[in-house]
């Protein structure tokens, strides 16, 4: 395991899909993954998820999801370079969601685009 809990997390998901399980178990959690998992939740790509505050645990019901995976290094990106960061990561126009770390919190590269903010690229998922 590596530090990085966000792309350990999102790593598990992805191979849990690929083996056809329905859920996964992360032992390891944030207050960044947590707010990753909720924007993936709003998207359809998990179902839900559950935490377990007394053993520390997250346990993540997979949804509608292809590919999911942390973006590294993690870019910073003002307005006009989302658009180029999400040509490159997601596989169609209207496919997929980039998550972006701004001074108001974690959201989308359209509510990002939407607000007229930049910041840091963190994952991506379709």
């Amino acid at each position: 395991m590596s530090q990085d809990i966000v792309a350990d997390a999102l790593n598990m998901i992805k191979n849990a899909k690929r083996a056809r399980k329905e859920t996964v178990k992360i032992k390891r959690i944030s207050n960044l993954l947590i707010e990753v998992l909720k924007i993936m939740k709003q998207k359809g790509a998990i179902k839900k998820y559950k935490i377990s505050a007394k053993d520390k645990t997250l346990e993540v019901t997979i949804g509608v999801l292809s590919e999911c995976r942390a973006i590294k290094p993690r870019f910073t990106v003002n307005i006009d370079q989302i658009e180029k960061y999400r040509r490159r990561y997601l596989p169609a126009r209207n496919l997929g969601t980039v998550i972006v770390s701004t001074n108001k919190g974690l959201m989308t590269h359209e509510e990002a685009q939407e607000e007229k903010i930049g910041g840091c690229l963190v994952a991506f998922f379709y």
